[in-house]
């Protein structure tokens, strides 16, 4: 296979693979009555603890007014809280409520539950392949948008 043939195998998979995820975790997401932009987030703060918005916006590659958004309607519907930060009065510090740990904990419970499902799909042997494969291929993945 040429490089040309690759690289169209490469698109196509990844197009492929990238509507597939998404259709996935839309599903999930509507499940928790919350929408895929906010699932992320709350699972980003989740596992962070707490973030700036700043940091929220970079690690997710969300503009500021977009982010700031949905963390409004996070706040609003009593998942997340801001408290300002003592150290630096014009940062905000984004954090789960109860509530919001709870349903974090329902999105990783579920989510941990599918990628087992998903990991034993694959044959024992390949599975150290595909997770060396996956980081490989993250890594070539540049920072930032094509258009």
């Amino acid at each position: 296979m040429n490089d040309r043939s690759q690289t169209q195998t490469l698109r196509h998979d990844m197009r492929l693979l990238a509507r597939k995820m998404e259709l996935m975790t839309k599903g999930e997401a509507s499940c928790c009555g919350i929408t895929l932009t906010q699932c992320h987030l709350l699972t980003e703060i989740g596992w962070a603890g707490a973030a700036s918005l700043n940091t929220l916006s970079e690690r997710l590659g969300v503009d500021k007014s977009t982010m700031s958004r949905n963390i409004d309607i996070l706040v609003n519907s009593g998942l997340v809280s801001r408290a300002a930060d003592p150290d630096n009065r014009r940062t905000v510090t984004i954090m789960l409520t109860d509530e919001g740990r709870q349903l974090f904990q329902q999105i990783e419970a579920s989510m941990t539950q599918f990628y087992e499902t998903l990991l034993h799909a694959l044959p024992a042997d390949k599975r150290s392949q595909v997770l060396e494969s996956l980081e490989l291929l993250l890594a070539a993945i540049p920072a930032g948008r094509w258009c």
